[in-house]
């Protein structure tokens, strides 16, 4: 099935204008669950309801409100909306980026593009961005909020990802430094050696969701009548002891090779 768009845009920068179409380049393939009534197998739904009288509060009497221990500071509709930014197609390129300067800490959610009506404008753009190697910086509005993206290629496709702001994104100086006493050079080429043992190149069709897996068997079950039976788990003791752990991942790790 050919993927849909979710938005249509206009690339900007300079005079030039490259009309795209938004595609998600990443996919909930979660099991989502309903809330069924379980003596007719009918859908529940959530209810408002006054913690006091325990009645029901109709729509027109909710308000929304930032509440905070000394006070609550109400907002209507109107108010709300006229923060809303201007809606607009364009996807303004504010800066282009050396390779790397953009870390992936600050990536949030990756969409592929495709031509809307201009392919060779398109097509030019893509055989800029992968020439290039930069980043473009760029800022939209899709669906009453502003974003901040990266415009870069992925193998040939041109690639938007909307990034985190500045506040978002925790800087790693403001964790606490790492605990316990110096290391011996023994520890050291261990843990040196074990990393060499474990290297290998990236395959992702190796990396699976395994508890996703697990539930859709456990649908597909239950789904044709069959029981099921549950197994309990045992957990595993911690294990402190750096150097014995090391030599004990050394050890095993040794045998496979």
């Amino acid at each position: 099935m050919a993927a849909r768009a979710v938005w249509k845009g206009v690339i900007r920068f300079g005079a030039e204008r490259v009309p795209v179409k938004l595609y998600s380049a990443v996919s909930d393939r979660n099991v989502h669950f309903r809330l069924l009534d379980r003596r007719h197998h009918r859908p529940v739904h959530q209810t408002m309801i006054h913690p006091e009288t325990g009645e029901a509060v109709p729509r027109d009497e909710r308000r929304k409100a930032v509440v905070s221990k000394q006070e609550r500071t109400f907002f209507d509709k109107d108010e709300l909306a006229e923060l809303e930014p201007t809606p607009s197609r364009d996807i303004e390129v504010m800066h282009f980026l050396p390779p790397g300067v953009i870390d992936h800490q600050w990536y949030r959610r990756p969409y592929f593009l495709g031509p809307d009506g201009d392919d060779e404008a398109f097509n030019a753009l893509a055989v800029a961005l992968a020439d290039s190697s930069r980043e473009g910086l760029v800022h939209w509005v899709m669906r009453h909020k502003t974003y901040v993206g990266a415009l870069r290629d992925h193998d040939g496709h041109p690639v938007l990802i909307t990034l985190r702001h500045l506040d978002e994104v925790v800087d790693a100086e403001a964790l606490d430094p790492p605990g316990g006493g110096q290391l011996g050079t023994g520890e050291v080429k261990m843990a040196t050696e074990l990393v060499e043992m474990y290297a290998a190149e990236f395959e992702p069709e190796t990396y699976q969701d395994e508890y996703r897996c697990r539930l859709e068997d456990l649908v597909e079950t239950k789904r044709h009548g069959k029981r099921v039976k549950v197994k309990r788990r045992r957990q595993r003791e911690p294990n402190d002891e750096l150097a014995s752990t090391l030599e004990a991942s050394l050890a095993r790790e040794r045998k496979r090779a």
